[in-house]
């Protein structure tokens, strides 16, 4: 099962920038994109259909208009979908939709970003505390979980270009790493990628300022978090570095 996450910084402009063919070429089971910026109604469905993947599970904003959102497309039917995290305060943004394929439960996430202002940083704290708490309380019926998207947190100082210049912006503070650790310990999920390679540079979101991707300036803030449950399944983790149609860059785990 190859399975991708991927920020697209809105799915019509990705789309434009040639999503579709880029996925049908890539040979992906299950796309998990966040920030699409979009409700179905406003997305072409025929240009989504050339990925190959028929089946597509939406939770979009509904308290801002072309903000935030999160989609599965598969190509195989869900057993379940269920639209947010049963909180209304941040499923109001279209943050989390889950999606079940036999014994897996798969959550895509679009994490909050404190860059607003303190008001939202405290938003970001409050999201991450009762996120763990509902995945807490999801892994006493649905114990193998995948845990996939943007978490706007860099866990550590590899994870980024310039640690110690950052050490007071959102997405690297002291609480957000903390958060992290606690986040694979208490939710029993191991970082993929830090698990097959613990000590390899690698980003996963750039700024569009001072040419910043092609000077590999990078982050690494969009993670898959899988239950050790499923380790034995894990085979590879890859950066897909060379598709350009957003800010961050697609990330492909493939599982047993």
């Amino acid at each position: 099962m190859r399975i991708v996450t991927y920020n697209v910084n809105g799915i019509r402009a990705a789309l434009k920038k040639g999503l579709a063919e880029w996925a049908a070429e890539t040979d992906i089971d299950i796309l998990c994109l966040q920030e699409t910026k979009a409700t179905p109604e406003q997305v072409d469905m025929a240009e989504l259909a050339e990925m190959g993947l028929r089946f597509g599970a939406w939770h979009s904003a509904t308290s801002k208009k072309g903000y935030s959102g999160v989609l599965t497309l598969s190509r195989q039917a869900p057993d379940l979908v269920v639209e947010g995290c049963q909180l209304d305060v941040y499923d109001c943004e279209g943050r989390v939709i889950r999606t079940d394929f036999g014994d897996l439960t798969i959550l895509n996430c679009y994490f909050p970003n404190g860059g607003q202002g303190d008001h939202r940083q405290e938003y970001k704290y409050r999201f991450l505390d009762d996120f763990l708490a509902f995945v807490q309380d999801l892994r006493k019926t649905r114990p193998h979980l995948l845990v996939v998207g943007d978490y706007n947190i860099a866990h550590h100082p590899i994870d980024l270009h310039d640690p110690k210049r950052n050490e007071t912006t959102t997405g690297f503070l002291p609480e957000e790493r903390e958060w992290m650790t606690k986040w694979f310990a208490a939710s029993d999920t191991v970082d993929t990628l830090r698990h097959l390679y613990p000590d390899r540079e690698m980003y996963s979101w750039w700024s569009y300022r001072a040419n910043a991707r092609n000077n590999n300036k990078g982050w690494r803030i969009d993670y898959h978090s899988l239950s050790r449950s499923y380790l034995d399944r894990l085979v590879d983790v890859q950066h897909l570095t060379e598709a350009k149609h957003s800010d961050h860059c697609p990330i492909l785990l493939e599982l047993r």
